[in-house]
């Protein structure tokens, strides 16, 4: 009718919030609320697929800038670079999965001492690792930071080195069980002369990339077998029988699961201790092989299955996911300041990860050996400190939020549910929320605002946030 203002009103929610945490917190590295109800407008499923297809133009980080603002040689300022794109960029996914594969293809910064190959190789996860199976194990065997680490640069004819044609097989494609010792000789003997070229020394001008390198003098042209099948096979076919191994499938399929899904047994034990989901892992085995070892679509079936969706809080957050998610959090670093390299220099080594530098070809032991004692007493000391203070911009958000109308703050249970609710949505024990109740009763009289960063503070110290 005229003359009468008509209400605006919100788009109706398609998709859970509670939900959306939880996908993001496992494909990326947590979301705000803001970000939670802008994406509750889409279907769980459009989410899922925009996470599973990065743009450039659709992750909201200017390279130029970051290039401008956040440029260095140094390890610290390479990672610093990476914690940004991890709680600025709109395609979490995109820097979660070079976290995936930086734990699979484990390569210690400590023995390749040159930082460029170390962060090009984090680059080219970040690239490619959404991609087939066959061209990711293609880039990493000619990766010159790998070649180094597994020693494929002393892989010579005649005299095969077999380091890499081990962990190639034992932990980056198939899993103790799945070959033979004749197996891993014949793969060293494919990778012969595949190397690199010595690059530049450091100094005057800076680092200069180190090359792949062929040489074919060196290569063992030779008949092979391997898996079963014979010829004169290179590194290249090694890879091509590999990805085609059903046990290829379900190795990397369990991989993605104990990553994105939920804790499971250490690698090493994988032959003997069956997965703790074989249904979900065989749906995403079938998409590998379906899709010729399509990572994305192996996704595509694990985050819109009823196993993913229910598998809250059933996952340890990482020394990384906990820093990102926390700093994402309180928002003090959605632009360009000085200060990110504290966190990777000191605090995610403090509590036992050192991008860049895993302790073993294994990588990181995961799951509850994150939070062993010393671990867990710096990562809730962590927490306690970002969160306690209340100016920065994201705590003022929810504080704001909470103490709007005032009746969240007036009803101590209703409060305690309400900043669960805000911070992630997060599930907590019985027994955790009734002391998060006794605490928001006996400070009723406090100061509103305090009173609600203290009541923050106490739930990021709760051993319930230690989880995804």
């Amino acid at each position: 009718m005229a003359g009468v203002a008509l209400k605006t009103r919100k788009p109706r929610a398609k998709s859970d919030p509670g939900l959306l945490a939880h996908l993001y917190r496992r494909a990326g590295f947590g979301a705000t609320r803001d970000q939670l109800e802008r994406l509750a407008a889409k279907e769980y499923s459009e989410v899922v697929d925009f996470l599973l297809n990065p743009t450039p133009e659709a992750s909201g980080v200017s390279e130029d800038e970051i290039a401008r603002y956040m440029g260095g040689e140094s390890a610290t300022a390479y990672l610093a670079t990476w914690l940004y794109r991890m709680i600025n960029s709109e395609c979490q996914l995109q820097e979660k999965i070079a976290l995936f594969w930086h734990y699979v293809f484990a390569t210690g910064l400590s023995k390749n001492e040159h930082i460029l190959s170390a962060s090009n190789q984090i680059d080219m996860f970040r690239h490619n690792g959404l991609g087939d199976m066959r061209a990711i194990l293609m880039d990493i065997s000619r990766d010159p930071a790998m070649i180094f680490w597994l020693d494929n640069n002393e892989n010579h004819k005649g005299e095969p080195n077999e380091n890499y044609g081990r962990e190639l097989l034992e932990l980056f494609s198939m899993g103790v069980g799945n070959y033979t010792e004749n197996d891993i000789k014949n793969a060293a003997r494919a990778f012969t002369g595949w190397t690199f070229a010595q690059p530049p020394p450091l100094y005057p001008q800076g680092y200069y990339p180190a090359q792949f390198r062929f040489i074919p003098e060196d290569h063992d042209y030779g008949k092979k077998t391997f898996l079963g099948q014979t010829g004169n096979f290179d590194g290249g076919d090694i890879v091509d029988i590999i990805v085609r191994q059903p046990a290829c499938a379900r190795f990397v399929s369990r991989h993605l699961y104990n990553f994105f899904v939920a804790d499971e047994p250490q690698v090493p034990s994988w032959n003997d201790v069956p997965p703790q989901d074989p249904k979900l892992i065989d749906a995403m085995s079938r998409a590998f092989l379906d899709s010729g070892g399509q990572i994305r679509e192996v996704l595509r079936v694990m985050f819109n299955s009823d196993s993913f969706k229910s598998a809250r809080f059933k996952k340890v957050k990482s020394p990384t996911e906990l820093v990102a998610g926390v700093l994402k959090m309180v928002g003090s670093y959605d632009d360009f300041r000085p200060g990110l390299a504290k966190y990777v220099e000191t605090t995610t080594v403090a509590m036992g990860q050192k991008l860049l530098d895993p302790p073993t070809v294994e990588g990181w032991h995961t799951g509850r050996e994150w939070i062993d004692g010393g671990n867990l007493t710096e990562r809730v000391n962590f927490a306690v400190e970002e969160i306690g203070d209340g100016s920065v911009p994201g705590i003022r958000r929810i504080v704001d939020r909470l103490t709007t109308g005032g009746a969240a703050v007036s009803e101590p249970s209703a409060l305690v549910d309400a900043t669960l609710d805000l911070i992630g949505p997060i599930d907590v024990d019985p027994s955790t929320r009734e002391a998060l109740v006794k605490f928001a009763i006996d400070s009723q009289k406090d100061e509103p605002r305090a009173r609600i960063v203290r009541l923050l503070r106490l739930i990021v110290a709760t051993p319930d946030y230690q989880l995804a």
